[in-house]
């Protein structure tokens, strides 16, 4: 089962939760401000991150917007807010779900699951072919992460940090291809535009918005019809459906 950090400064229900969660076959940390749950990150990364959106020393948007500058681990976040600004809010920063408090125990476990199988299927080949050729792979000694991404026709060899449609080789600039490769290794998650700035362009970067925007189109036009697996998330950014 998965190491989840729990960030909650309510103890009564960190400690609820993680009762739950344990139950659930889960290991927990729990951190019960902004800063000690960054610090419980740099010390060992979990396998997903609950985390309240009010707190103390650094609330939770600040948390999420640091924590995607260096992982990509889910971010469940539990919030008092309902109204759709804050949620979009929320996603924009990087959070990958969100729980309105008050909430039920269920509701939370079902959303806890939901987000973890979808960082198991990230791992797993997206058809036959590819799970013989990740599994000749592995015999071969090959790094997981070294391993090619395989959507379709789409084939990216992340060691020659090269790709292919039809067989056919894509002439991509390198930031084209570092986000077709981010994209296409997570199918199925919403990436914010400021997050994708983040990892790719770096922290500091002084662009656009725009910059995401722009190679998006090229992407989708050296892709062709297979382009239109690079889907527009109205609010929030992008995400690869394949």
């Amino acid at each position: 089962m998965a190491t989840i950090l729990v960030v909650e400064d309510e103890a009564d229900l960190s400690n609820l939760i993680r009762s739950h969660l344990e139950a659930d076959g889960h290991t927990i940390r729990q951190a019960f401000d902004g800063p000690g749950a960054l610090a419980l990150v740099a010390e060992q990364a979990p396998q997903l991150v609950i985390l309240d959106w009010m707190l103390p020393g650094l609330d939770g948007l600040a948390v999420c917007r640091r924590l995607r500058q260096e992982h990509l681990m889910p971010v469940l976040m539990l919030t008092a807010r309902s109204e759709e600004i804050d949620r979009v809010l929320g996603l924009e920063v990087g959070a990958d779900d969100y729980v309105v408090k008050p909430f039920g125990m269920r509701e939370l476990l079902a959303r806890v699951r939901a987000l973890l199988r979808r960082v198991e299927l990230d791992t797993l080949a997206p058809d036959k072919g590819a799970a013989a050729e990740e599994g000749m792979a592995a015999q071969d000694g090959v790094p997981p992460a070294e391993r090619p991404i395989v959507r379709g026709p789409l084939r990216i060899n992340v060691a020659d940090h090269a790709a292919s449609l039809n067989g056919e080789s894509l002439d991509l600039t390198p930031k084209e291809y570092d986000l077709l490769a981010l994209l296409a290794a997570h199918p199925g998650r919403a990436f914010s535009r400021d997050f994708l700035l983040q990892q790719l362009w770096g922290y500091d970067y002084d662009g656009f918005d725009r910059t995401v925007d722009t190679h998006i189109v090229r992407l989708r036009k050296k892709l062709g019809p297979q382009g239109d697996a690079i889907a527009t998330v109205w609010g929030v950014g992008y995400r690869f459906n394949g």
